[in-house]
């Protein structure tokens, strides 16, 4: 697949600032289980930085992971706000209520990411980072559905990646182009991390 990346553009500083506090301990904690799909450190700024323009907001994030992104979030996010992270992964969710089960702000949701879209009746949400394939490479509408009109819609892995399946670049292109398609966003796609996608609902 081609790149919608321009790999000539560099970043005048590339240097990461105000990782997380708890980052660090969950690396470590990736590392011990030989976690092979931790998040890149550049989506984990940018989610902060958008999380943090959202006061008293309200997130979702689908595909907990072992909790990387979800600490950039959390440390983005005022005390008033609330996220939601949902993922299929028993140990993985286990590793992240060690990390986060204290903070009345985090609710952790062990379930299939598109049952739970498929039966979620609550309030809309600020920003939504889709990191599993329910929100990302199946159900969109529902999960546009479910952002607040100026919300936020987030993904990454857009570029192309060593450890993709074969036919997997086509169906991200298939993606990208159903994105571009669609009249009630406007979308952005950026040079940074490993690809990102980033979309504003305007109705």
């Amino acid at each position: 697949m081609t790149s919608f990346l321009f790999p000539e553009l560099t970043m005048i500083d590339n240097k990461i600032h105000n990782k997380p506090a708890i980052h660090s301990k969950i690396e470590a904690k990736s590392a011990e289980i030989g976690f092979s799909m931790p998040s890149d450190l550049y989506v984990g700024s940018l989610l902060k930085t958008l999380v943090a323009s959202k006061p008293q907001g309200k997130f979702l994030e689908l595909g907990t992971g072992i909790g990387l992104s979800l600490s950039w979030m959390v440390d983005g996010m005022d005390e008033k706000s609330k996220l939601i992270s949902v993922d299929n992964d028993p140990q993985l969710i286990q590793i992240a209520e060690d990390f986060f089960g204290e903070d009345s702000r985090v609710e952790l949701v062990l379930t299939d990411g598109a049952k739970w879209i498929e039966q979620y009746k609550g309030t809309h949400f600020d920003l939504i980072f889709a990191d599993a394939w329910p929100g990302k490479y199946s159900h969109l509408d529902e999960v546009f559905s479910m952002l607040k009109v100026g919300g936020i819609y987030v993904i990454d892995d857009m570029d192309e990646q060593p450890n993709w399946p074969e036919g997997h670049a086509e169906k991200a292109a298939i993606l990208i182009k159903n994105l571009e398609d669609r009249k009630d966003f406007h979308l952005t796609k950026m040079n940074w991390s490993t690809g990102i996608i980033l979309m504003t609902k305007t109705r």
